[in-house]
C-alpha cells in the first residue's frame, strides 16, 4: 500500500487556518484569558480559610453538615501544603472550560436526539473526539492559542465536551415517547415541548453528563501544565519532571480534595435542580428527627444566604482590594533601569533551566523590570519562542540535542551565544557495574542490561544521534533496543533499578543532577562518535531581543563556570520544593559581584 501522509494533509490544513484565521483565533484567546482571569480574581481573592468556608458552605447546602465540614478540611489541608493558589488556578480552568463545554453540549445533544440526520454525523465526530489521545490536542491549540491557559481550556473543552453531548441524547432519547405524543396532541408547540416535558424529565441524566464533564475537565489539568497553564497541573508536570516524589504526592492530594469536592457537589446539585430531586428532598427533611438531623440539608434559600453572607464578608475585608504594595524597589539606577518593562522567559524542568531562568528573573528584579518564568516541555517553549509568547530560553543545547528546534524555529530566533562549554552526551552506567567503562564495553553484555538502553525523548536531537550514529558504529543496534520515553522515565527507571542494584544503561549528558545523586559511570566514546558536545545558549525572540536591548546585551555576555552552576543547583536542592528564589537569593549573597557582573549598570 502507498504511504498514506496523513500528518502532513493536517500540518496543512493548520498551516492555512493559521494563516487565514488568526483574527479569529486571538478574539477567542481575548474572551478565554478575560474569563478565566474573572473567575481566578474571585476564587483567589479571599484568604483562602475564608474561600474555603465559602465553598465549604455550597457543600453543607447541597450535600448536609457531613459534607460542609470534610469540605472545609479538605481546602484547609490543600492551604497547609502551599497549593492554595495553585488549587484556585485549576478549579478556575476547570469551570470555565466545563461551562463552555457545557453550553455547547447540551444545544448539541438536543440537536441530536431531535433529528436523526444530526445524530448520524455527531456521532463519529464525538467518538474521535472521544479516542484521540488528550495530548495530541494541545499540538494544534499551542499553534493557534499560543502558550498559557487558553490552548490548556481549549484542548479540555474539546476532550470533555463530547460526554456532555452524549447524556444529554441519551437523556431526551428516554423520555417516554407517549409523554410526548401526549403534549403534541394537546397543541402544545415542539420548543414548549421541549421545555416543559422532555428537558425536565431527562434532567437527571444531563446532570450525570455534567458531573463527568467536570470530572473530564480535571482529569485534564495535569496534561495543561506542559504547555504553561498554571495551577496544579504545572506542579505536578515539575514534580514528575523531576521525580520529586514529595512534591508529586502532595500536588496528587491537593487534585484529589478537588476531584472529591466537584464530583459530589455537582452529583448532588442534580437532586437540587431536579424536581423528582427537589420531591425527594422534602420528603427526607419531613422524617428528620433525632440523631438523622446530621442528614440536615438547608433549603435553597438558607444555603445561598451562608454563601452570600461569607462572600459580604470577603468583600467588607477588602480581600478583594489586593495588597496595594509597591514592588519594593529602589530609587537607585540599577533598581530602576528597567523602569518596569515586562520580561518573559521560559524554562524547561531541566535542573540548569530552572537554574539560570529563576537567576535571570531575580536579577531583573533587582534592575527594575518585571520579570517571570514559566515552565513548559521544551516543544512548547521552543513554540513560545518562535511566537512571541516567551522573550528568552536559557537552556538551548547546541548543536545537537536541539537542533530540530532551531531548524523548525529558528527563523524566528536570535542565538545570544552560549553561557556554558562543557557539555557532553553520554550512556551511563552505575559504577557498580563492573568492566563496562566505554561504549564498547557493552558488547556481549546485552543479556545483563535486559537488552535495552533507556532513553528519553525521541524527538531529543541526543537520540536521533544515539539510535542513527553511536549504536550503530558500535555495533550494538542489533544487540540492545533504544527505549525511547521522557526524561522523567529515564530518571524513574534508573532510580528503580539503582535501588535494586540492577544493571541498567540510560542515556544521559553533563550537566546533570544525576551524577551528584548517583554513583554513575560514563561511558568513554573512543571512536568520537558522539561528536563535540553541546554549549548552552541563551535564544531569544528576534521581535524581544529588539525590544529590550538592554536585557538582550546583558544576557549576550552571560556566562557560568562549572563551578558556578553545580553551587547555584546545589542552593536550588537545598533550599526545598517550591522555594526555587530563594535558592536563587542564597546563591547571590554567596556570590557578591556576580549580579553587577550579569547586568552591569552606569551610576546615575
Amino acid at each position: 500500500m502507498p504511504r498514506l501522509r496523513l500528518g502532513n494533509w493536517a500540518e496543512d490544513v493548520v498551516d492555512w487556518l493559521t494563516r487565514h484565521l488568526s483574527w479569529l483565533f486571538d478574539a477567542v484567546s481575548a474572551v478565554v484569558n478575560h474569563l478565566y482571569d474573572a473567575v481566578e480574581w474571585v476564587l483567589g481573592g479571599p484568604s483562602p480559610l475564608l474561600m474555603a468556608a465559602i465553598l465549604a458552605a455550597v457543600a453543607f447546602w447541597l450535600r448536609g453538615a457531613a459534607a460542609g465540614v470534610l469540605s472545609f478540611a479538605g481546602f484547609a489541608l490543600v492551604d497547609s501544603l502551599a497549593l492554595w493558589d495553585e488549587a484556585m488556578q485549576s478549579l478556575s480552568l476547570v469551570l470555565v472550560s466545563a461551562v463552555v463545554a457545557l453550553l455547547l453540549a447540551v444545544p448539541l445533544g438536543v440537536w441530536a436526539a431531535r433529528s436523526k440526520a444530526a445524530g448520524a454525523v455527531v456521532r463519529p465526530v464525538l467518538d474521535v473526539m472521544q479516542t484521540l489521545p488528550a495530548f495530541v490536542y494541545l499540538i494544534p491549540a499551542i499553534i493557534f492559542f499560543s502558550l498559557g491557559t487558553v490552548p490548556a481550556v481549549i484542548a479540555t473543552i474539546v476532550f470533555a465536551m463530547p460526554v456532555g453531548v452524549r447524556m444529554t441524547e441519551l437523556g431526551i432519547r428516554q423520555v417516554d415517547p407517549e409523554l410526548v405524543e401526549a403534549a403534541d396532541a394537546f397543541g402544545t408547540s415542539p420548543g414548549r415541548t421541549l421545555l416543559r416535558v422532555q428537558l425536565p424529565l431527562a434532567l437527571p441524566t444531563i446532570m450525570a453528563g455534567v458531573n463527568q464533564v467536570i470530572m473530564l475537565a480535571l482529569s485534564m489539568v495535569v496534561i495543561g501544565g506542559m504547555v504553561g497553564a498554571e495551577g496544579l497541573g504545572s506542579t505536578v508536570f515539575g514534580a514528575i519532571s523531576q521525580v520529586d516524589i514529595g512534591l508529586g504526592f502532595e500536588g496528587g492530594v491537593a487534585v484529589v480534595v478537588l476531584a472529591i469536592y466537584l464530583d459530589r457537589v455537582t452529583g448532588a446539585l442534580g437532586d437540587q435542580v431536579s424536581p423528582l430531586g427537589r420531591r425527594a428532598l422534602a420528603r427526607m427533611r419531613s422524617g428528620l428527627h433525632g440523631a438523622a438531623v446530621l442528614r440536615y440539608r438547608p433549603r435553597p434559600a438558607v444555603g445561598l444566604s451562608c454563601v452570600v453572607v461569607l462572600a459580604l464578608v470577603a468583600g467588607g475585608t477588602g480581600v478583594f482590594s489586593g495588597s496595594g504594595s509597591g514592588d519594593g524597589s529602589g530609587s537607585s539606577a540599577a533598581a530602576t533601569a528597567g523602569k518596569g518593562r515586562a520580561v518573559h522567559i521560559g524554562a524547561f524542568n531541566w535542573d540548569e533551566s530552572v537554574a539560570t531562568a529563576n537567576l535571570w528573573d531575580a536579577v531583573l528584579d533587582d534592575r527594575g523590570y518585571k520579570a517571570d518564568v514559566k515552565t513548559y516541555d521544551p516543544g512548547a517553549a521552543f513554540t513560545g519562542l518562535s511566537r512571541g509568547v516567551l522573550d528568552y530560553i536559557t537552556d538551548a543545547w547546541l548543536p545537537t540535542t536541539h537542533a530540530s528546534y532551531l531548524k523548525q524555529y529558528g527563523d524566528s530566533y536570535t542565538d545570544l551565544g552560549p553561557w556554558y562549554d562543557e557539555t557532553s552526551l553520554e550512556v551511563a552506567v552505575p559504577s557498580y557495574v563492573k568492566g563496562v567503562k566505554t561504549m564498547a564495553d557493552l558488547r556481549g553484555r546485552s543479556a545483563e542490561f535486559g537488552g535495552r538502553i533507556i532513553g528519553i525523548e525521541p524527538g531529543a536531537g541526543e537520540t536521533k544521534l544515539l539510535a542513527t550514529k553511536v549504536l550503530p558504529g558500535y555495533g550494538l543496534d542489533k544487540e540492545y533496543k533504544l527505549v525511547n520515553s521522557s526524561t522523567a522515565a529515564m530518571l524513574a527507571e534508573l532510580k528503580r533499578d539503582y535501588a535494586a542494584h540492577k544493571p541498567v544503561a540510560v542515556v544521559l549528558w553533563s550537566p546533570h543532577w544525576a551524577y551528584s545523586t548517583y554513583d554513575m559511570t560514563k561511558l568513554s566514546d573512543p571512536k568520537g562518535l558522539w561528536g563535540k558536545g553541546d554549549s548552552i545558549h541563551t535564544l531569544a525572540n528576534k521581535a524581544g531581543a529588539a525590544k529590550l536591548p538592554q536585557v538582550t546585551g546583558w544576557m549576550r555576555d552571560f556566562h557560568l563556570t562549572d563551578a558556578q552552576l553545580g553551587s547555584l543547583e546545589a542552593d536550588i536542592q537545598q533550599a526545598g520544593q517550591g522555594k526555587v528564589m530563594q535558592g536563587v537569593r542564597t546563591w547571590l549573597q554567596q556570590n557578591p559581584g556576580v549580579e553587577d557582573k550579569m547586568a552591569p549598570v552606569a551610576a546615575g
